[in-house]
């Protein structure tokens, strides 16, 4: 990466010192850069822009840095690796992993409440539950035929769909990648369009993750264009995974320099929102909370990625993010108000205001605290204020970073 930026850089006819100043960083980031060293995603999006490259032109080729202190979510998921993945031997079928199979409408019924629960930030009993309801729901399809057997495999679907959500959240990518491609599979073959194009945006959620940008918009772009319903007669489920596919260009084409693009996306968004009214969610039919607010909380999350603080600060809680508009068009889901209140948390740290941040970060805390512990954005701000705060760490300061398991 470091030949990659000094590369750019020449061609641009830039120094150092020129290429903080176009990307926003001190000279002294750039040349740390140029030596061989690491950075966030979000420092490489702003020397991207700097260099008028895609972020995605930065990315090289490398071995691996050894996985350290994973060994416990290793054996925490033992069992979901089991019952999503189970062994295959010679034969061209996996080993058989015991289930039971089960009423399927029960079953049915038993996804829907996990999916509550993992919306309620109760990640522990999600994980608890998953073995069980994958487990089942193969044994289902073993058992069932005909008619029954395909419902049986709708059903599966959205245990997997599931799965991929939760092991997506909590970035166990290479299980999360299996279990929605699976889904994807099922609900194509089951002609459960709506379910299908769902796991198309946990899979761009994903790639996101993974910074995997190009691919992230293809895909969501593709998929959308697959998909594009007739406003005027179109249901709830279709215009809100039509207008997620749409988050999902925005997002990736955002990060990876491409504004115009992002642009468009988010008008699309919009228009689907506009059409929608009101804040709408079945999993399922689509992947998460869309709506007004969601849509217009992703503008405002654009702004923190080109790193205008004061644009975040000026945008939060005005228009469609003031209280009357959420009293009308519905609450965000517990996740998206949580980003953007990251995105304001951050902001704060960015302009000094390390009280403020903390507030943000302990409200969530108090919220959504499982959820907190696994946003990387959560440590960012926290590590942030810390290097950044000249005086003595207050008590909430030292326990937040506790709880984020920031070294202090």
């Amino acid at each position: 990466m470091a030949d990659n930026i000094r590369k750019f850089r020449r061609a641009a006819g830039l120094s150092q010192e020129g290429l903080a100043q176009e990307s926003g960083l001190s000279a002294g980031v750039v040349r740390k850069l140029e030596q061989g060293g690491d950075a966030r995603v979000e420092t490489l999006h702003a020397l991207a822009r700097g260099l008028g490259v895609t972020t995605s032109a930065l990315f090289v080729t490398e071995a691996p840095q050894p996985v350290v202190g994973d060994e416990a979510n290793r054996r925490y998921l033992v069992e979901l690796r089991k019952a999503l993945m189970p062994p295959v031997g010679l034969g061209t079928a996996p080993l058989p992993v015991p289930g039971a199979a089960a009423d399927l409408s029960a079953l049915r019924r038993d996804i829907t409440d996990t999916h509550a629960l993992y919306q309620a930030d109760r990640y522990g009993s999600v994980a608890k539950r998953l073995p069980g309801l994958l487990r089942s729901a193969e044994a289902s399809v073993a058992v069932l035929e005909g008619e029954e057997q395909q419902e049986a495999l709708t059903v599966r679907a959205y245990a997997m769909l599931l799965a991929g959500k939760y092991l997506t959240q909590v970035r166990q990518y290479d299980m999360a990648y299996y279990a929605l491609a699976e889904s994807i599979r099922l609900a194509d073959r089951t002609g459960e369009r709506l379910m299908a194009a769902t796991g198309v945006v946990g899979m761009c959620w994903l790639l996101l993750r993974q910074d995997r940008f190009d691919e992230c918009e293809s895909l969501a772009a593709a998929t959308a264009e697959a998909v594009e319903p007739r406003i005027s007669d179109a249901g709830a489920g279709q215009l809100s995974v039509w207008g997620e596919l749409w988050l999902r260009v925005a997002s990736a084409s955002v990060r990876n320099n491409r504004p115009d693009v992002a642009r468009e996306a988010r008008r699309m968004a919009a228009s689907a929102a506009t059409a929608l009214d009101k804040e709408h969610i079945t999993f399922g039919e689509n992947w998460g909370q869309f709506g007004p607010v969601t849509a217009e909380l992703k503008v405002v999350e654009d702004l923190s990625l080109m790193g205008d603080a004061h644009g975040v600060l000026r945008s939060s809680g005005e228009g469609l993010l003031s209280q009357r508009a959420v009293n009308h068009y519905g609450k965000p889901s517990p996740a998206n108000w949580g980003r953007h209140r990251l995105d304001v948390a951050k902001a704060h740290v960015t302009l000094g205001s390390h009280q403020d941040a903390l507030a943000e970060l302990c409200q969530l805390r108090h919220s959504s605290g499982h959820w907190l512990k696994h946003q990387p954005m959560a440590r960012y701000v926290m590590s942030d204020l810390l290097t950044t705060r000249k005086r003595t760490l207050t008590q909430d300061m030292r326990e937040m970073a506790d709880h984020l398991g920031v070294k202090q």
